[in-house]
C-alpha cells in the first residue's frame, strides 16, 4: 500500500517538478529524462542480474516494447509541455478518463463484453468531454491523447512477458539512443541547457531520470501485492493531486462549464469504481469469461 500511495503521489506532484528544468526547452527537458531514465534502468537490470528475460525476448515483443515507448515519449511530451504552459488541469482530466479509455479499448481491440455500469461510465464521460468542449469551443485534445496514449501503452505493456524493471529497460533500450543523440544535438547546436545554467541545473536534468523511474518500480512492487481493485481506487490520487495543483496553486481558470465537466468524470469514475470493486468481492464465478482480463485490470 505505502509502495502504491508513493507512486501515485509522485506522478500526482509531476506538475511541480518538470517547470523546475527551465529555461529548457520541453523537447530538451523530454529527451533528458528519456535518457537518464534509459541508463539508470540498464544500471538496476545489470545489478538484478535480469538480462535473459530481454535476451530470450522474440522480435514481436521488442516490435511491441517499440510501440509502448513510442506511446509514453507522446504521453510524457505532451504532459511537460502542458504543464510548461500552465494547462495542468486539462493534464488532470486526460488521466481522470484514462481507465475509461482503457474499457473502451477493451471493447474494440479484445472484443470484451460490457456491463450496464461501464456502458453508463461511458456515456457520462463521453458527456463530460462534451461539455467541456463546448465551454471552450474546442475539444479537449490534450486531455484526449493524454488518456488514450497511457491506455494504449497499458494494453501493449499487459501483453508483453516482461516484468516491471525489465519492460522499463526495454523501453530504454528501443528510445535512448534517440534520446541521447536529441541531447547531444542540443549541445552541439548551442541551444542545450546542460552547460552555462550551473550546477543545480545540471542536477535536476539528471534527476529526471530516477524521478520517473522510482515511481514505476513502487508501482510494480505493489502491483504485485495489492489487489487490483485497490490499485484502480488508488490510482485516482495521481490525477487528483494534479487538479488540485492547477487550480490552487497555478491558479488555472475553472468556468462553471468546466466544473460540471469535471463532475460528470467524477461520477463515472465512482459508477466505475463501485462496480469494479463490487465485482472483485462477489465469490460468483464470471458469466462471461471475455469480460474480465484487460477492463478489470
Amino acid at each position: 500500500m505505502a509502495s502504491a500511495v508513493g507512486a501515485y503521489t509522485i506522478w500526482g506532484m509531476f506538475p511541480a517538478f518538470w517547470p523546475l528544468l527551465e529555461p529548457a526547452a520541453p523537447v530538451e527537458v523530454l529527451a533528458h529524462r528519456i535518457a537518464w531514465t534509459a541508463l539508470l534502468m540498464v544500471g538496476v537490470l545489470t545489478v538484478l542480474r535480469g538480462w535473459a528475460a530481454l535476451r530470450a525476448l522474440s522480435l514481436r515483443s521488442w516490435l511491441m516494447a517499440a510501440a509502448a515507448a513510442g506511446l509514453i515519449t507522446v504521453n510524457w511530451g505532451l504532459f511537460i509541455a502542458s504543464v510548461f504552459i500552465g494547462r495542468v488541469v486539462e493534464v488532470a482530466l486526460g488521466y481522470f478518463i484514462s481507465p475509461l479509455f482503457s474499457v473502451l479499448l477493451g471493447i474494440l481491440v479484445l472484443r470484451e463484453r460490457l456491463r450496464p455500469a461501464h456502458w453508463a461510465a461511458l456515456a457520462l464521460a463521453t458527456a463530460a468531454v462534451a461539455v467541456i468542449a463546448v465551454e471552450n469551443g474546442r475539444v479537449p485534445w490534450l486531455a484526449l491523447v493524454l488518456g488514450s496514449t497511457f491506455g494504449m501503452y497499458g494494453l501493449i505493456k499487459k501483453t508483453l512477458p516482461l516484468d516491471t524493471v525489465s519492460g522499463l529497460t526495454a523501453e530504454g533500450l528501443v528510445i535512448g539512443p534517440l534520446a541521447l543523440a536529441t541531447v547531444v544535438w542540443f549541445e552541439v547546436a548551442g541551444s542545450g541547457t546542460l552547460t552555462g545554467h550551473g550546477a543545480g541545473h545540471v542536477l535536476l536534468l539528471l534527476v529526471g531520470g530516477p524521478v520517473t523511474a522510482v515511481p514505476m518500480l513502487l508501482y510494480g512492487a505493489a502491483a504485485r501485492r495489492v489487489p487490483l481493485s485497490t490499485i484502480g481506487v488508488l490510482m485516482y490520487l495521481n490525477p487528483t493531486l494534479q487538479f488540485l495543483w492547477g487550480v490552487l496553486v497555478v491558479g488555472e481558470d475553472m468556468p462553471a462549464t468546466r466544473w460540471v465537466g469535471f463532475v460528470l468524470v467524477w461520477v463515472a469514475l465512482l459508477i466505475f469504481t463501485v462496480d469494479l470493486l463490487r465485482q472483485s468481492r462477489s465469490p460468483r464465478p464470471n458469466p462471461h469469461p471475455r469480460e474480465s482480463g484487460y477492463i478489470r485490470a
